[in-house]
């Protein structure tokens, strides 16, 4: 019996890449059900998670030769992009929240001190300003947490240019906030040493 031999992921991207419409509509049955289910599960909104997954699966047909097989499989750098995306949209929703309901969404500490708001009002106008490449490697150091090679793994960049990402974008927000070390201080305590050791 005479099986038909399902191409790899991998075939199927290149040949996406080349701009095959079979390959790409191959990709997306494959593997739209498994970004549909996270999507639904980061973003607790059925409607919103299908207009990810769409999103997600046509910036990956414009930008799959910027795969690399080295660096991962093509399940993992569409679910990467996914769960970037869907971070992008769960920050900016709480941006807006913010926005309407000034002091809402900060730590207890910071909504009882009101010196504390203005502050926060200025380090996220300032955020919004940078360069977005900067601007994420910044927020997935501070706010998520990670180190400089996670950035590296999760944004598909260089370990040295997330590194010089981090050190530009920090150097133009105590510019834009008059600050003369503060930035830089907390960037090391948080064990982010922009150009140096992951």
């Amino acid at each position: 019996m005479n099986e038909r031999i399902q191409p790899l992921d991998h075939e199927l991207l290149a040949e996406a890449a080349s701009g095959g419409v079979d390959a790409y509509a191959a990709l997306y049955d494959r593997y739209a059900p498994l970004m549909l289910g996270v999507a639904r599960q980061m973003l607790r909104d059925p409607a919103a998670a299908e207009d990810l997954v769409h999103d997600v699966f046509i910036e990956a047909w414009r930008h799959a030769d910027s795969y690399a097989s080295q660096r991962g499989t093509v399940r993992t750098w569409l679910l990467v992009r996914l769960r970037s995306r869907a971070m992008d949209r769960l920050r900016a929703e709480q941006l807006r929240r913010r926005k309407r309901e000034p002091g809402m969404g900060m730590g207890q500490a910071q909504a009882d001190d009101p010196q504390r708001v203005p502050d926060q009002r200025l380090v996220i106008a300032a955020l919004e300003r940078l360069d977005p490449r900067q601007r994420e490697s910044i927020e997935l150091a501070y706010f998520e947490g990670l180190s400089a090679r996670e950035i590296a793994e999760r944004t598909h960049a260089p370990i040295g240019t997330v590194k010089s990402r981090i050190a530009a974008g920090l150097l133009h927000l105590r510019r834009m906030l008059g600050v003369a070390g503060g930035v830089a201080k907390d960037a090391t305590e948080a064990g982010v040493q922009p150009g140096g050791a992951a």
